[in-house]
């Protein structure tokens, strides 16, 4: 592990500052935007703005990278967020700010991309599962240091905007001065979205799931904090202990995933995050010890369902689909964290500030209804299903490439279909021949070929 850190401390720092500053610059336009009285929808809006921009960079990196290499596109990236984190200190305009909440996480993406696609550049096949492992953990504690910067330095003045930016400029040394050969060009991979919405639609329903309430947590969380009457270092602890809860549930998460029915635990979270957020979504005044427990268990859970729904995934895609898949799950995750926001923005607006923890218990109540582990048929299953559980942070602090990392993806796969160019036939056609169906729906039936007689794909296999 010392080596490895020895090898990658570059990118890790990188990392690090990136996320930083990312989760200081949410907090901090949330807190600012209810000091002034800004209605909760702007505060939405503008989170809903930050993952349109991932979901857009997901498209444009590839072809910035490919057209001026990873160098030069991770400095432009760089340069660009940092004028536009500063931009939100020279303009009171809102609509202004949700262009440049865009243009952050545009920017951002690519930058996920370089380093993503670097760090798997460098790694030996083996050990690709520390490399992300010490990926993740970068990830993470930027998010909650970014929280514990608002503890030291309460003020909504603009330096903390200053000190975003700096987080910004500081990303780009390491990545900058770096002596290593950048790796090769990259392409996007093909998406096949009609393919893994019939293969694997619970695991979809549950990315989106969990974007709708992940992306509402990060954007509006501090806003509930503040108007439950919480100080803005209060609100650096709040959001720095749901944040670190995410970090400390990933290895028993993983030991749990490894041994029981993956559907299954996504359900029993579900579940137990619908009952969590209850004592939060009931009372319209929170006692402080009540308010930093119940966030603490929600973030517990809530930040459980994308590992667990990306490793179930994988169970039922083949090796070669996996990295398309993972494009795929991002994008899904993208779409509801873009969407979330908005929704419960709206509630907190027409109802008050506990909706969004009703918010969060609706949409887990309805994870619950939809993940029905007995209607999984398993007729896809991979070989080596239950595929060993991996850690994934979500995809605030990732991108497509995040694939490139997993251990569980062959190496040659990634190469196949990230370096070369993407041909015509490469694409999906949706003229083709559909491929057998589904991971779990109850009402769809086949014929049997022995029988000639039709039979549920729920008793396809046992």
């Amino acid at each position: 592990m010392r080596q490895i850190l020895k090898s990658f401390r570059g990118l890790y720092f990188a990392s690090l500052m990136m996320l930083i500053g990312s989760g200081l610059l949410s907090t901090y336009l949330a807190l600012r935007l209810a000091a002034d009285k800004v209605d909760s929808l702007w505060v939405g809006a503008l989170m809903a703005a930050n993952y349109f921009g991932l979901v857009l960079g997901g498209k444009i990196g590839h072809r910035l990278i490919a057209r001026v290499g990873h160098i030069r596109a991770y400095s432009a990236c760089a340069g660009i967020v940092g004028a536009a984190v500063l931009g939100h200190g020279l303009v009171d305009w809102l609509p202004a700010w949700l262009f440049l909440r865009v243009i952050v996480g545009l920017g951002m993406m690519c930058q996920y991309m370089v380093i993503e696609s670097w760090l798997n550049e460098q790694a030996e096949a083996n050990k690709r599962g520390v490399v992300f492992s010490g990926y993740m953990i970068a990830s993470y504690l930027g998010l909650v240091l970014g929280q514990l910067i608002l503890v030291m330095h309460p003020g909504l003045g603009l330096e903390l905007l200053m000190l975003v930016a700096l987080c910004f400029a500081l990303c780009l040394v390491p990545v900058a001065l770096t002596r290593r050969i950048h790796p090769a060009p990259l392409h996007p991979a093909p998406m096949e979205p009609r393919f893994f919405i019939k293969r694997v639609p619970q695991s979809l329903s549950t990315v989106l799931g969990s974007g709708l309430i992940v992306g509402s947590f990060y954007g509006l969380a501090p806003l509930y904090a503040s108007q439950q009457g919480l100080s803005t270092e209060q609100v650096g602890l709040f959001m720095g202990s749901c944040i670190f809860a995410g970090l400390v549930v990933q290895w028993p998460l993983g030991w749990l995933s490894d041994r029981y029915d993956r559907a299954l635990l996504i359900r029993c979270f579900a579940f137990s995050l619908a009952l969590a957020a209850l004592p939060l979504a009931i009372m319209q005044q929170v006692p402080l010890e009540v308010l930093f427990i119940a966030g603490f268990f929600c973030s517990l859970v809530q930040f459980c369902l994308y590992p667990l729904a990306v490793a179930f995934s994988n169970d039922h895609v083949e090796g070669d689909r996996r990295v398309s898949l993972t494009a795929m799950l991002l994008v899904t995750y993208g779409v509801g964290a873009s969407i979330g926001p908005l929704v419960a923005g709206v509630l907190m607006k027409l109802f008050g500030s506990q909706m969004l923890y009703a918010f969060f218990s609706f949409f887990a109540l309805v994870l619950v209804w939809r993940i029905r582990p007995k209607a999984v048929t398993n007729l896809h299953q991979v070989d080596d299903a239950p595929l060993h559980h991996v850690a994934m942070p979500d995809s605030m602090s990732s991108s497509p490439l995040v694939a490139c990392l997993d251990p569980r993806v062959d190496e040659q796969v990634v190469q196949d279909q990230m370096q070369n160019p993407v041909t015509p036939e490469a694409d999906f056609n949706p003229d083709a021949e559909p491929e057998p169906e589904i991971e779990a729906e109850t009402d769809l039936e086949s014929e049997d070929p022995d029988t000639g007689r039709e039979q549920s794909f729920t008793e396809a296999r046992p």
